[in-house]
């Protein structure tokens, strides 16, 4: 993770063939491109490698998220329980829908605690997000097991965990919908795209309508297709999708460069007894894009990361201090900061966040460090890597 860092002949290749046919949108102009499809190929390159009936392309993972929520029916005043350590973006493609984020805390797999999960759910809850974040996952049977107990749909973002497992089933497959990004940060990367996989045939139809204006896609003449539902457009281009058809076929040489650096920093730091790692849940295997480890205490982490930056590690988070994906800092979210009016249900279900405090959550992110595994490094520069590594944390605590 990231793909780009290893873009070659085969990403060149698949854009070259969009230029070269001149078609540039996902749909239509049948004619012109001479049976390439980009985007099609690409959803069924995800069908196949993750083994579920469907996929649908979007623009973003944002817009994946949003997609899988409106095409199960999640809606205005509907509740839908996320994490509190994630992305902006999931509370953005859950208020985006007139729906309510209701932020529960984690446990120590960095994931949604299904316990916190059930105590949170009201009349108005219809779904729960599990958002697999730095490349691994919750306890997705006990999660399952409460959305089936209240009659919840079980969504996964698993925009960060692309290849990661559990109990043989690729993240994203496992609950009643998936999503994955691929942003030019992830581990498959469009530049900007996303992807919503599901086995239920009806939500898939909603997704694939919703997309695109509510187009029903019957036919091979656009401007005769139907539209038998609101929808908005959230279509991904065909140069999006070659460099992601690319980038799919090599997931599993990626995997495996990013396991072997894993592998090399883990060791070194599990030779200190003050660092503990991320449970990983029984049956899991993680996609290795992250490694995460914690420290005794929020002193030691800050000092570590500061170190961390002196010493010229990069791309090592302290999420605690960080604005973007850890609740203490969403002060917009809680006060609501909106350009335009938001609707008094969000503004109610929002009340609580501006004094609510997560002592659960700060436990573990105030202690984590999450390092991201490059694919880019050689043997010799995780070697030295993981050294500075020991060293840093060696002062820190």
């Amino acid at each position: 993770m990231p793909g780009f860092e290893r873009f070659g002949d085969q990403e060149r290749q698949e854009v070259q063939d969009v230029l070269d046919n001149g078609v540039l949108m996902r749909y239509g102009f049948d004619g012109m491109r001479n049976g390439h499809w980009k985007a099609k190929s690409l959803e069924e390159a995800l069908q196949q490698t993750f083994n579920v009936k469907h996929a649908q392309l979007v623009s973003s993972g944002t817009a994946a998220v949003s997609v899988a929520l409106a095409a199960a029916g999640v809606g205005a005043g509907d509740e839908v329980i996320m994490p509190t350590f994630t992305f902006v973006a999931s509370f953005e493609a859950i208020t985006m829908l007139g729906a309510i984020p209701v932020l529960v805390d984690i446990d120590d797999t960095l994931t949604l605690d299904p316990k916190a999960v059930e105590a949170a759910i009201t009349p108005k809850t219809k779904a729960v997000m599990v958002v697999q974040m730095c490349g691994s996952m919750g306890d997705m049977n006990a999660l399952k097991t409460v959305c089936d107990k209240h009659n919840l749909l079980l969504v996964e973002d698993a925009c960060q965990a692309i290849g990661g497992t559990y109990n043989g089933k690729a993240l994203g497959s496992i609950g009643d919908l998936g999503c994955f990004s691929f942003d030019f940060v992830k581990t498959v990367t469009c530049g900007e795209g996303g992807a919503v996989i599901t086995n239920t045939t009806e939500y898939y139809t909603h997704a694939d309508h919703y997309s695109d204006h509510g187009h029903d896609h019957v036919g091979n003449d656009r401007g005769a297709e139907t539209h038998p539902f609101l929808g908005y457009n959230f279509r991904i281009s065909e140069l999006h999708a070659a460099v992601g058809l690319a980038q799919i076929k090599r997931l599993s040489e990626f995997l495996a460069v990013q396991k072997k650096n894993y592998t090399t920093l883990r060791t070194a730091l599990a030779d200190i007894p003050e660092v503990t790692f991320r449970t990983v849940p029984e049956g899991g295997e993680e996609s290795y894009a992250f490694l995460n480890f914690f420290l005794p205490d929020l002193e030691s982490a800050r000092k570590a990361s500061k170190g961390f930056k002196e010493a010229g590690v990069d791309v090592c988070f302290h999420y605690y201090d960080n604005n973007w994906h850890y609740v203490r800092k969403w002060d917009h979210l809680k006060d609501v900061k909106s350009l335009y009016p938001v609707s008094p249900a969000i503004k109610e279900g929002l009340k609580t966040l501006s004094n609510k405090t997560f002592t659960q959550s700060d436990h573990y992110i105030a202690r984590n460090i999450s390092a991201l595994i490059k694919l880019s490094w050689t043997e010799e520069e995780v070697a030295a890597r993981a050294a500075k590594m020991v060293e840093v944390i060696k002062a820190s605590i």
